[in-house]
């Protein structure tokens, strides 16, 4: 019976080890816009995008989005001010896992691209 218990929690705890994830990296950006018409911008290039928006609190400047395909993407966004201008910090997951922040880039390009600051 102690063989038993002593070997369903070696088996739970090896089971623990591999449900644990990479940190969450960020990607970041200035725009020179104002952080209330960035967020506002980078949420609706969420929906065109075919993102359903989980959260989102302007107040806060934060924004939870999913795609709905398998494996489930989610882009978590968080916009604040600096200098004049705002900036936009945005990670991504896919399933539990992490994406790397290169692949975001052209996602902030196409946000930069909407507001009208593109080089």
């Amino acid at each position: 019976m102690m063989i038993r218990q002593w070997l369903l929690i070696s088996l739970l705890g090896g089971l623990a080890g591999c449900a644990t994830t990479a940190p969450l990296e960020t990607r970041e950006l200035y725009y020179t816009t104002a952080p209330e018409e960035t967020f506002r911008e980078a949420v609706e290039l969420m929906v065109e995008q075919g993102y359903v928006v989980r959260h989102a609190d302007i107040s806060l400047g934060r924004a939870e989005a999913s795609l709905a395909r398998w494996p489930e993407y989610r882009l978590q966004l968080q916009v604040s001010e600096e200098r004049s201008g705002s900036r936009v910090s945005v990670s991504a997951l896919r399933g539990n896992q992490p994406l790397p922040p290169y692949v975001l880039d052209p996602w902030l390009v196409s946000l930069q691209s909407k507001l009208g600051v593109a080089p």
